[in-house]
């Protein structure tokens, strides 16, 4: 296999996997949704960027210590259906920020299977497919539970897995208090994340 130095490179129907991605060098962010490339927003603007580190100051304490770790972007998150070898898998995905508790996920390219908590902070270039997708996505691999943060509109929507379903909760709207229903204790108010 060749490195790969311009994305006009590869054929962009093609299927690809984690093998592949590593040996890309080209400018442009993408993801692999079950073999095919995503390509991500280009660098988020200064309001996701506020929100991301006011997350970040949020919930670092929370989890400094603690099993659990924090992480942010840019951080590979591989999805394997059954092989853990990297030309068998198939999506690769970089949240905005996940916490990840079984220390075994863990590696020097990042997490190989479900974080425990997701939060991707939406952009104007962020698709409705690409979100389908990538709730699809999370809920089929197990990730526990998964924010959506809506800049725009300053709300954040919360699904939570039970029984390898989604089960979402009513939208958390400025000034209210977003709860997590996995990890006991942890609570963020929105006027913290978006002010």
């Amino acid at each position: 296999m060749k490195t790969i130095t311009d994305i006009n490179q590869l054929d962009m129907n093609g299927v690809y996997t984690y093998a592949d991605y590593l040996l890309w060098r080209f400018q442009e962010r993408v993801e692999l949704f079950k073999g095919k490339i995503f390509k991500m927003s280009p660098a988020p603007n200064t309001k996701h960027q506020r929100i991301s580190k006011n997350l970040n100051g949020e919930l670092y304490p929370f989890f400094k210590g603690k099993t659990c770790q924090l992480f942010a972007a840019p951080f590979d998150v591989r999805l394997p259906q059954k092989s853990k070898k990297d030309e068998q898998i198939y999506t690769v995905v970089q949240p905005d920020l996940c916490v990840i508790c079984d220390p075994n996920k863990l590696d020097e390219h990042g997490c190989i299977g479900a974080p425990d908590l997701i939060i991707e902070i939406l952009s104007p270039g962020n698709s409705k497919k690409e979100m389908k997708n990538k709730y699809e996505l999370y809920q089929e691999a197990g990730v526990r539970e998964y924010w959506i943060v809506e800049p725009e509109y300053e709300n954040v929507l919360i699904y939570v897995l039970k029984n390898g379903k989604y089960t979402s909760l009513p939208p958390v709207v400025m000034d209210d208090i977003i709860t997590s229903e996995v990890f006991s204790g942890l609570k963020i108010n929105t006027k913290d994340i978006f002010t």
